[in-house]
């Protein structure tokens, strides 16, 4: 069974695949995505590498749903794609202990992915992301992310996107690029900043930790910035995954979610959407977790508990300890 299922109440898709649930169990002693005389899986030597999700929820070749939709339940073919980038052949390496003209390739490899999917016209939202530590259910450790490719634009970016469009037309200012703007003003929860992409604590951060990157000029994409940008975002990437490293002076575990334009839209976005990265860590301190218990999945209402211009002056020390390291 794989199929889209409709959420009524919602409004949303929810995908169903069982054979997710299959999946095998890896040995200890062995990893699918290291380079080795006894894997015929990945290439014998690369730096960074596109690899089709073995059980994947989505495919450009789905079988027809089962029929159980009645009444107010639909359902809907489980069209997509489900990637697997590799970030490095090493299995024990971290983002930020790639160089960064190694995490530059990561990021070229993102924009040839995001161009190629989105030629796919069924294909309405690409979503890069990657999650990290067996907190948020890694059981892989080998340095990867992924890309779904979905047949729908999810519900938390329709919201994004009529919150966008309705700041547009109503100030025909970008909603991300006024957020930058008063982030500025504030001058509290800036973490760090390059030339071409600043690194905060939003104002409305639901997670201690929940930094942002996002573009200082307004790009709707990744496959609009140009070299420099590029460059830029590779900086900012790893400088951000190597600040969370730092902040306790152990690998973090987040959850990184890159938001680009949708893809096959029935208008252009340009105008009003801006490309930005969110990280969502699931610790509150060092040893704690912040679980997302009956407030936050059940009502969608979260709570933080800490003020984040208290954890943007501990983010601050963290990236400063960071970049002197790095030197």
């Amino acid at each position: 069974m794989a199929e889209l299922r409709w959420h009524p109440l919602t409004k949303d898709w929810v995908m169903v695949a069982s054979n997710r649930q299959n999946r095998p169990q890896m040995p200890k002693d062995w990893c699918p995505f290291c380079p080795g005389p006894d894997n015929d899986k990945v290439p014998k030597s690369f730096d960074v590498l596109k690899y089709d999700n073995d059980f994947p929820a989505l495919t450009q070749n789905p079988a027809a749903p089962d029929d159980v939709a009645i009444g107010v339940y639909k359902t809907a073919e489980n069209y997509g794609k489900c990637e697997v980038i590799l970030y490095s052949p090493e299995h024990t390496v971290t983002l930020p202990e790639l160089p960064v003209p190694h995490v530059r390739k990561l990021v070229d490899l993102w924009v040839e992915r995001y161009s190629e999917l989105k030629k796919d016209e069924k294909i309405k939202y690409v979503f890069i992301f990657e999650n990290r530590g067996a907190v948020v259910g890694v059981t892989m450790p080998h340095p990867h992310g992924q890309i779904y490719g979905y047949s729908f634009v999810p519900k938390k970016l329709e919201l994004e996107l009529a919150s966008s469009k309705e700041h547009f037309e109503e100030t025909h200012e970008c909603l991300f690029c006024d957020m930058i703007k008063a982030e500025r003003e504030a001058d509290k929860r800036i973490i760090f900043e390059n030339d071409d992409f600043i690194v905060f604590l939003p104002f409305f951060t639901e997670y201690p930790y929940g930094i942002y990157i996002a573009a200082k000029s307004h790009k709707s994409a990744i496959d609009q910035f140009n070299d420099k940008e590029l460059t830029s975002l590779a900086e900012a990437v790893r400088a951000s995954a190597g600040t969370l490293d730092s902040l306790f002076g152990y690998t973090f575990p987040y959850m990184m979610c890159m938001y680009n334009a949708p893809t096959n839209y029935p208008e252009s976005t340009d105008d009003y959407f801006h490309f930005h990265i969110a990280f969502y860590p699931p610790m509150r301190s060092a040893e704690k977790q912040k679980f997302n218990a009956s407030s936050e999945t059940g009502a969608w209402a979260h709570c933080n508990p800490i003020a984040p211009e208290a954890t943007a002056e501990e983010l601050r020390q963290a990236y400063k300890r960071f970049s002197e390291g790095d030197k």
